[in-house]
């Protein structure tokens, strides 16, 4: 239900800011930018989005069925079973969504968005297979949402390459900030939906495995403020793609050790993938359309007044305001927010307190309603129960941990 309010919500407040605008400032063009906003994002909706999608996902769904069969999925399912049980009660023990999750997670890390995605939608239909009642969305179907949504990246790669563009000194400066405003959000996120859930973290394994999870951030982040920004660069460059082939290189490799017909199970994999692409455009053009005519009302920019109105009567550093609109706009559309961020970047300087903390807040988090919208929609999920509210709580913090680490290796 929560998708239903805020649908609407969006809809009702640009109809009002854009009558305030028309009547009170004599604006013409009020009502022809949300009307523009409905018609080139019902069109980007599907061409930009959910047909591109079509290839990839058939690609990745098709080596997805190899690695089934060739067993691969189901040898991640018993490595991280004992933690994934813990936090997904509902997913019998040694079931192919652990290792599809897993996948996904691993994808996100790594900054794989392409592969993050088809593998993701692979993982929540293995999930809807569990789901008793098919409109309203599990409790598994909910942690693993908010996790994917928190954005937890080891190698932000695309925000690199934008500060090379925009010609930053050091462009690779952002990466350890990046890692620990993404890893507050996982976190924050985790914890609030195990609290809802009245899962035990006090459980062993629990503890165990977030203890692990946080020393490997902590000891990455250790050996990489032992490398220079080239080495930093060529290191992100070189796994990032070294996984991304690698990962099907080992499926089909393990397909022919299984004498699996690894042409024939790719094929059977992606028939999939049109289908899936198809399905997800009624849900995507119902949530872009909302989103973009909400932005075109101007609303994140009056609310990102608003805030440095409020700030300003404190006695504390102001700089941080000019960036919340991205924090604002983050949640709701990538493109927003990516072009918030380099306009930012423009007009301060890549390597300015605002060029960076643009650059960590748009890494600390994902596009929440796009992902609800896009995971949700593609099981015919109706009913998100609190996931958009504990995915933003989780963004929540990762904006004030993105902040904070601004200000520590910049401010």
């Amino acid at each position: 239900m929560a998708l239903n309010y805020i649908w609407i919500a969006f809809f009702v407040i640009a109809f009002f800011i854009a009558l305030a605008k028309l009547i009170f400032l004599g604006d013409t063009e009020a009502f022809k930018l949300l009307v523009d906003g409905i018609f080139d994002s019902s069109k980007s909706s599907v061409m930009e989005i959910a047909l591109p999608l079509a290839g990839t996902m058939a690609f990745w769904l098709g080596i997805m069925n190899i690695g089934e069969k060739a067993g691969a999925i189901n040898f991640l399912s018993r490595l991280v079973g004992p933690f994934f049980q813990r936090l997904f009660p509902e997913v019998p023990k040694n079931h192919p969504a652990t290792g599809q999750m897993m996948m996904n997670f691993s994808a996100n890390l790594l900054g794989l968005d392409n592969a993050a995605t088809p593998l993701g939608l692979k993982a929540m239909a293995s999930l809807q297979e569990l789901n008793p009642e098919k409109e309203t969305a599990s409790n598994a179907q909910i942690m693993f949402a908010v996790l994917h949504a928190s954005g937890l990246t080891i190698l932000p790669i695309s925000i690199i390459a934008q500060r090379a563009i925009m010609h930053s000194k050091d462009p690779t400066d952002i990466f350890i900030p990046c890692i620990v405003a993404t890893y507050v959000a996982s976190l924050a996120g985790l914890l609030v939906v195990a609290i809802k859930q009245k899962i035990n973290l006090f459980d062993k394994v629990v503890i165990g495995w977030l203890l692990g999870l946080t020393t490997f951030i902590g000891l990455l982040v250790f050996y990489f403020t032992h490398l220079n920004k080239l080495q930093i660069a060529e290191f992100s460059k070189v796994a990032s793609n070294l996984m991304l082939f690698l990962i099907p290189v080992i499926f089909i490799l393990g397909g022919l050790r299984k004498k699996v017909n690894v042409f024939e199970a790719f094929i059977e994999g992606a028939k999939g993938g049109f289908e899936t692409a198809i399905k997800i455009i009624p849900y995507l053009v119902a949530m872009l359309v909302a989103i973009s005519v909400f932005r075109a009302s101007g609303a994140l920019v009056y609310v990102g007044f608003g805030f440095k109105w409020i700030f300003s009567h404190f006695n504390m550093d102001t700089r941080f305001t000019d960036v919340l609109p991205i924090s604002l706009m983050r949640p709701l559309s990538a493109a927003g927010a990516r072009a918030m961020m380099l306009d930012n970047m423009k007009v301060f300087g890549p390597d300015s307190f605002v060029g960076h903390l643009s650059s960590v807040l748009y890494g600390s988090a994902d596009s929440i309603f796009y992902i609800v919208a896009l995971y949700f929609g593609s099981v015919g999920v109706k009913n998100s129960r609190y996931t958009i509210p504990a995915a933003l709580i989780a963004d929540l913090f990762g904006v004030v941990a993105a902040i904070s680490v601004a200000y520590l290796f910049f401010g």
